[in-house]
């Protein structure tokens, strides 16, 4: 019990929308979503008792959560949700391409989502968005609560136009800048690996990642979260550097996200 207590500490005090990032890159992706009662985890790319270890970091027991939501099959965003729902007995959410992809194990409690129409868990309102990406159904998710919307926006080869009106307005956004071009043209991975990201269907470099943001307008974010860099493709402060310019010189509102910490709790006021 002291333990619980213990963790239950660290998790946002008041009730508003928040989110934190356990990890994210290559090698797993997971991020955390709360109103203050309602706690869902957003992929889980983790093994179990890593993703587990990771929870209790951010103050949460797997079994407060309400629902893993997938976005896609890939295995550093789903290689740990089975494991994890099947163990703690949580609903998992997710498009029937994800689960056509027969990736995800056997799993007593899963929900279908249809991509462009929303669906709610307790407070949290939900948009999943299709987005341009080499899997079988991929989404990214909108989050709204307490006046407030989130984006989790990650795994997209370009900025098309549905992704940029999918993401209009919202109070916080975690995006991927996953590689710097140069470095993945420069870089250790075979051609045939280095088309894949570079390409439509495949991660957002920096740059485009900075015409996004451009594109949706930067007026009410208060938090942006660089998401799912390479190790091997780039590097933090190239990430900053091409979001930074858009900030008139406060860059309070920019973070990093990183593969082994995350990001802690952030609060949208």
């Amino acid at each position: 019990m002291a333990e619980r207590e213990s963790q239950a500490a660290r998790l946002p005090g008041e009730r508003a929308l928040s989110f934190a990032s356990l990890g994210s890159g290559s090698k797993g992706n997971a991020t955390l979503v709360s109103d203050g009662e309602t706690h869902v985890l957003v992929d889980c790319g983790f093994g179990l008792r890593e993703t587990e270890k990771r929870l209790a970091r951010y103050g949460l027991h797997p079994r407060q959560l309400a629902a893993v939501l997938v976005t896609h099959e890939h295995g550093d965003h789903i290689s740990g949700v089975g494991a994890l729902a099947r163990r703690h007995g949580l609903p998992v959410y997710l498009t029937a391409g994800t689960l056509l992809s027969r990736r995800l194990g056997e799993v007593a409690q899963h929900r279908l989502i249809v991509p462009q129409v929303r669906f709610a868990i307790a407070g949290l309102e939900i948009d999943p968005i299709t987005v341009p990406h080499d899997a079988r159904e991929p989404v990214q998710f909108r989050f709204h609560a307490r006046q407030r919307t989130l984006g989790v926006l990650t795994d997209l080869g370009h900025p098309s136009e549905h992704v940029i009106a999918g993401f209009q307005r919202c109070d916080a956004l975690l995006l991927e800048c996953n590689h710097d071009p140069r470095m993945l043209v420069d870089g250790p991975y075979p051609p045939r690996l280095k088309r894949r990201v570079g390409g439509n269907w495949g991660h957002l470099a920096n740059a485009q990642a900075r015409t996004l943001l451009t594109r949706i307008g930067l007026d009410r974010l208060q938090r942006i979260v660089c998401s799912h860099l390479s190790e091997h493709n780039n590097r933090p402060e190239l990430a900053r550097e091409a979001l930074a310019a858009l900030l008139d010189g406060d860059e309070s509102r920019l973070v990093v996200s990183a593969q082994d910490r995350g990001v802690d709790w952030q609060v949208i006021a």
